[in-house]
């Protein structure tokens, strides 16, 4: 099935996964309603038909060292109140 592929920043030390963009990638099946190859082109209501996509996939294309911005502001502030 066709699913979405999120490019983004893996932060190693909170395991945090921030999306930078996000396309699609086709499964090229003629009985999916989100291909190119899709056979029915307008309005398919045939119950053959795939109309769920596959969970997105994560490709972590940069892969930082550092926590992400909002677990170093939320170590910051539980700092502060201590």
């Amino acid at each position: 099935m066709c699913h979405n592929i999120i490019d983004g920043r893996w932060h190693t030390p909170c395991g945090h996964f921030i999306a930078i963009s996000t396309h699609r990638q086709d499964c090229q099946r003629p009985n999916c309603v989100f291909s190119r190859r899709h056979v029915h082109l307008i309005g398919c209501t045939s119950r053959s038909c795939i109309r769920l996509m596959d969970l997105p996939v994560r490709n972590p294309i940069r892969i930082s060292p550092t926590s992400c911005a909002d677990c170093t502001i939320r170590t910051t502030l539980q700092l502060m109140r201590s």
